[in-house]
């Protein structure tokens, strides 16, 4: 029988149990019944349980999760705070143009920059992506790579040890140092490229809608996750957008959204206000509050970035302008800064973000933010030390990693500040499913980047 993960109902109870909680709704009475009944909380790290539920125990998570979308919640300022009051009033403030062949020059080299440190981030994370905290360090400290410093390797690992932390099982064939050979697939570079072709097909003043058509167009199912599944699986189902966020999609508040932000940032350079805008339009079609609000950040911190200024203190300050200030991921993402700037050990930077919120599922917004802006301020912005960190820390490895290159990359400011050991292995070749992008090199991504962030605003 075919397990597909993320989407079986009775895994995703226990998901809508958490979420619906963290949102401030009472879910006691519904968890009884739930447990009661046989049903199970939601699996720790893989997207599907063992074994499926049974024909009664399915109707019931049925039955549930409608009854979790219907529940009321606690006025939380997440919950509450309309789109203007987070977006810059949706204004479609537009990019500073570049006025001559040198500045577009100077922007397209950070661009290249950042394509190949997204992609280095998020091969660095590939092979220790589900792995605990205390996986990644056992296996970074046996082959001498503790702090981290490069890629992960197989070689010289006691075997011992290989067998009580396995690598990712699709990523150690092809992100171990001794087998990289250009960058292999990863949902972390198909959701740039897929906005690359949304703002080539539709401007900057897509919609959502042109957001969930095109998915339906170029996205295979198969190689979507979460909250990104949900709304793929409504979307098929006749479900409209923004409802594809909220039917029966526990993920809601996950990373997905925040991991198909740059390309937002990369093409507003120097309008963080309008940037956050366009990632609100992309991320509304899967998330809601705190989950829209990652992507929002991001967005903003990379086109703050984006325009050439270098100080990623100032970058992460301009991102928290875009979100609520009482929501929980500004929250996050504050602690998170805060511990790095006043903590010289980065090892206990981290233990103390685990402490604080390990309580979340790996793949949830909150810890990842807070971990992401922990590791670009500890690191001053530095690309290898910013990765590093942001791999080293745990939780949602690759993502984390590509979201550090690409704002480290920008800062960096030219391909060529980037140590070869991260950019050589890449070889200008990303592999994708998305059509027309197999292949393609990160210089083209540039020009093709370039191009956009320049274009006017439609009248």
């Amino acid at each position: 029988m075919i397990r597909l993960t993320w989407v079986q109902p009775e895994d995703l109870v226990g998901h809508e149990l958490r979420q619906a909680q963290e949102e401030g709704k009472d879910v006691e009475a519904i968890k009884s019944r739930w447990l009661t009944a046989g049903g199970h909380l939601a699996p720790p790290t893989a997207g599907a349980s063992p074994t499926p539920a049974g024909p009664r125990l399915r109707a019931l998570a049925e039955q549930l999760l409608d009854e979790l979308d219907d529940a009321t919640h606690l006025p939380a300022p997440e919950n509450k705070a309309p789109r203007q009051a987070v977006s810059g009033g949706g204004a479609r403030a537009r990019s500073a143009l570049m006025r001559h062949s040198g500045e577009r020059e100077a922007l397209r080299h950070r661009l290249h920059a950042a394509w190949l440190g997204r992609a280095a981030g998020c091969l660095l994370g590939k092979p220790v992506e589900k792995l605990p905290l205390t996986a990644i360090r056992s296996l970074a400290k046996a082959t001498g790579n503790w702090p981290l410093t490069t890629w992960f390797t197989e070689k010289g690992l006691p075997p011992e040890l290989r067998e009580a932390h396995p690598w990712n099982k699709r990523s150690a064939q092809n992100s171990l140092a001794e087998n990289i050979d250009g960058m292999p697939e990863d949902d972390d570079l198909n959701y740039p490229l897929l906005n690359l072709r949304l703002l080539r097909r539709h401007g900057r003043d897509f919609t959502t809608t042109d957001v969930a058509k095109l998915w339906l167009d170029e996205l295979p199912a198969a190689r979507t996750f979460t909250a990104e599944r949900i709304a793929y699986r409504n979307l098929l189902s006749g479900i409209e957008p923004p409802h594809t966020a909220t039917h029966h999609n526990p993920f809601r508040e996950w990373i997905g959204a925040l991991i198909r932000a740059d390309v937002h940032g990369w093409t507003h350079p120097g309008a963080p206000a309008a940037a956050a805008d366009s990632a609100y339009r992309d991320a509304s079609l899967t998330h809601t509050a705190n989950g829209v609000y990652g992507a929002m950040f991001a967005a903003a911190v990379i086109a703050e970035a984006a325009a050439g200024g270098g100080d990623v203190h100032h970058c992460l300050r301009t991102g928290l302008t875009v979100v609520p200030p009482d929501s929980r991921l500004a929250r996050a993402v504050r602690h998170g800064i805060q511990l790095a700037a006043r903590t010289t050990d980065f090892d206990d930077v981290v233990d103390q973000l685990h402490a604080a919120y390990g309580h979340h599922h790996w793949v949830h917004v909150i810890p990842n933010a807070a971990l992401l802006a922990a590791a670009l301020t500890h690191a001053g912005g530095d690309f290898t030390g910013s990765i590093t960190r942001a791999v080293s820390g745990g939780w949602d490895t690759d993502s984390n990693g590509a979201t550090a290159g690409s704002i480290a990359g920008l800062l960096a400011g030219h391909p060529d500040a980037l140590p070869d050991r991260w950019t050589s292995p890449l070889k200008n070749r990303v592999a994708s499913s998305v059509p027309g992008f197999d292949g393609i090199g990160f210089d083209t991504l540039a020009d093709l980047t370039t191009e956009l962030a320049q274009e006017r605003p439609r009248p």
